[in-house]
């Protein structure tokens, strides 16, 4: 792979890791058109990059987070926990944020070799992407909820965090199917769109972890294609969460639900006549 091409993989990887457009499917149809494999050494520096948009956007909320993660232990060892959950609302948010990535790391354990052979194929991420257009559309209707932080519960949770399981699937959008499922659960739009960034978190760290333990050849001689995926991925990522905030704050994601029935239906079509 040389510089242009991680270029472009990356740009892909960071778009639509957070678009709720699939970057499973994206990354799938990209590598067949560019013709390009790519090391697992490669996917962790991807994944480090777009974890590093989220960092990047919502860094005094991690930072807050980490704090009244240390802190929440401390009032479980005063017997103060439920107190201190109710009282302050990063305490609440980080225990959310840790039970809603149950599901995909369970999920991710038991199915992880079926997800890896859904990989194989372009007919799956093409029916999956208008599943993905379906949740987009459906959910935005049935919502009229006002939930944030202080009065979300373990079952709202537990929604969410079966959704991002669910779309561990190529062609299944993670950004997209949390929102989607965290809408429908009654979530206030802004406060599911930030929900479902910061869950992203834990399930792209233990990705990255699960890719590290299958590196077996290290990056090679070569480290600019890497570093330039890694930015790439950075970059676009970081602006793909401040468009996606600003859509569905003022306007919706109506057009993300079109362009994955587009792309779905195009990907089927070409692979059953052609």
């Amino acid at each position: 792979m040389d510089v242009i091409q991680a270029i472009i993989v990356g740009i892909v990887q960071g778009l639509t890791e957070f678009l709720p457009i699939s970057s499973s499917a994206h990354l799938v149809f990209v590598q067949h058109l560019l013709n390009v494999d790519h090391s697992i050494s490669f996917d962790v520096l991807l994944h480090l990059g777009t974890l590093a948009a989220v960092f990047g956007y919502y860094i005094k909320d991690i930072i807050a987070m980490i704090k009244a993660f240390f802190l929440s232990l401390k009032d479980l060892f005063k017997g103060e926990f439920k107190k201190g959950i109710k009282e302050d609302s990063y305490k609440k948010l980080v225990w959310m944020v840790l039970i809603g990535t149950i599901p995909v790391g369970c999920i991710g354990v038991v199915f992880n070799d079926f997800v890896e052979a859904t990989f194989q194929s372009l007919m799956i991420p093409g029916f999956f992407l208008l599943i993905t257009g379906i949740l987009l559309y459906a959910s935005q209707r049935m919502n009229n909820g006002d939930i944030t932080v202080e009065n979300m519960g373990i079952k709202q949770t537990i929604y969410i965090g079966i959704g991002q399981a669910l779309a561990i699937f190529p062609g299944l959008s993670r950004s997209g199917t949390t929102i989607s499922t965290g809408l429908l659960a009654g979530l206030d739009k802004e406060f599911a769109a930030k929900f479902s960034f910061l869950l992203s978190i834990p399930a792209i760290l233990g990705a990255t972890v699960v890719q590290l333990t299958g590196i077996e050849s290290g990056f090679g001689s070569n480290m600019l294609p890497y570093v330039a995926g890694f930015i790439a991925a950075a970059i676009s990522g970081y602006l793909a969460i401040s468009l996606l905030i600003r859509l569905i704050k003022e306007k919706s994601l109506d057009g993300f639900a079109y362009y994955c029935w587009i792309v779905g239906a195009f990907v089927l079509v070409y692979l059953i006549f052609f």
